[in-house]
This record gives C-alpha cells, structure tokens and sequence, in this order.
C-alpha cells in the first residue's frame, strides 16, 4: 500500500508540474497575441518582440521523478514585419513602420497546443483522484 500511495503522488505531483507549466506556456502565447499589431512608441523604434517560453525538466527528489517547469522565457530574434504607411506616428523617416515578428495563426496554434496539453494534465489529476477514491472505497467496506 506505501507503494501505491508514493505512485499516486508521485502521478500528482508530474500532472501538477506540468499543469503549471503549460499555464506559464499560455500567459506567454496571450501577451504575444495582445501585442500582435502593436507599434513602437516612437516613430522609427522596435515594437514588441514576441517571447518564446521554454521548459526545464528537474528531479523532484521528494517525488523521486523528473518534473517540468517554465524556463526562461527568450525574445525571437526573427525580422520584424515591416510596412509602408508614411502616417503613421511610428514610421521611420522613409515612411516604413515596424510590426511585432507576431503571427497570429502560429500563435493560436501553440496556444491550442498548450490547451490539449493542460487538459491531459488535468485527467491525469482527475483519473489519480478517481483512483484513491475507490481504493478508499475498496477499503472501508
């Protein structure tokens, strides 16, 4: 029974790691898409760079498994989109305005990606719950 108890925990404590994760992964994905068609703030200056958040794997030593956790986060240091619009109050002298290197779809793409994965991590929570119930279950009758 020890056993079953550290596996459970253990099976908790991998979901959890990775349910946080994945939360950091989409507070990152929706400040890249908040910023997606913002400008500099002033004229000829760079615009928001989007970010790309990384993962780091550490032994939890009182879980005895390998968990995951948001890492750095690091600028992309792609081009900047840039587009010809002489009015604008960003526009350089040559009338060019830069645009965060942001493309939406991509991002909505890793933003589902990390959806799926936050839900995965949340039935394993749910189905290790469902399993100490009915072990307690199985124990009081």
């Amino acid at each position: 029974m020890a056993d079953d108890r550290g596996d459970f925990a253990r099976s908790m404590g991998i979901a959890t790691s990775g349910l946080r994760a994945q939360a950091g992964r989409m507070r990152v994905i929706s400040e890249n898409i908040a910023n997606a068609d913002s400008t500099a703030q002033t004229a000829g200056g760079d615009p928001y760079r989007r970010k790309v958040p990384t993962f780091t794997s550490t032994l939890d030593r009182a879980l005895d498994a390998k968990t995951v956790s948001l890492g750095r986060v690091k600028p992309d240091t792609s081009d900047f989109r840039v587009k010809y619009e002489p009015s604008n109050p960003a526009a350089d002298a040559a009338g060019n305005v830069k645009y965060p290197n942001v493309n939406p779809l991509i991002e909505m793409t890793d933003m589902r990606d990390a959806q799926r994965s936050y839900e995965a991590n949340l039935n394993i929570i749910s189905a290790t719950r469902r399993m100490i119930q009915r072990t307690l279950d199985i124990l009081k009758a």
